[in-house]
């Protein structure tokens, strides 16, 4: 019997099993772009925070939540490591880009190996410059409010 790892590594063997890959696939690569977005609101976020505190006098108390823990420290000692922390988040966000790239062409070379093409719903043409009414996938509409 053949490992999980030879399974994937062997050609698909019918239409199911090529679908099936292209969908794991696809499903990789919506990770991705969803990890990316997140981690640039943190940059952002980060530089929000640098922009506030670095005008201000170094010596003065700032507070900070490390593993959970909000700690008491000064401008001068937390001001270098949220620089470092937004440097780190850059350079993860260059290799998951260079990794989403990858990906991309991997797809691509799958969607051209197998001859892919996607068909939108409801005769839906890629062409469509407007969105169709009723056609806001994801979207849930419905009273305000609620206990939290």
């Amino acid at each position: 019997m053949a490992s999980r790892a030879e399974d994937e590594q062997r050609e698909p063997i019918n239409e199911q099993a090529v679908a099936n890959k292209y969908a794991s696939m696809r499903t990789e690569l919506n990770q991705i772009y969803s990890k990316i977005t997140e981690l640039e609101m943190e940059v952002g976020e980060h530089s929000l925070v640098i922009n506030a505190i670095q005008p201000l006098d170094p010596t003065r108390r700032c507070f900070r939540m490390i593993g959970g823990v909000l700690v008491e420290r000064t401008i001068q000692e937390v001001l270098p490591a949220v620089q470092r922390n937004k440097e780190g988040l850059e350079e993860v966000i260059a290799r998951l880009n260079e990794a989403l790239e990858k990906k991309k062409k991997e797809i691509s070379d799958f969607e051209a190996k197998y001859k892919i093409r996607i068909r939108k719903p409801d005769g839906e043409t890629k062409d469509d410059g407007g969105r169709k009414e009723g056609s806001a996938q994801g979207v849930l509409v419905g009273p305000a409010g609620g206990s939290e």
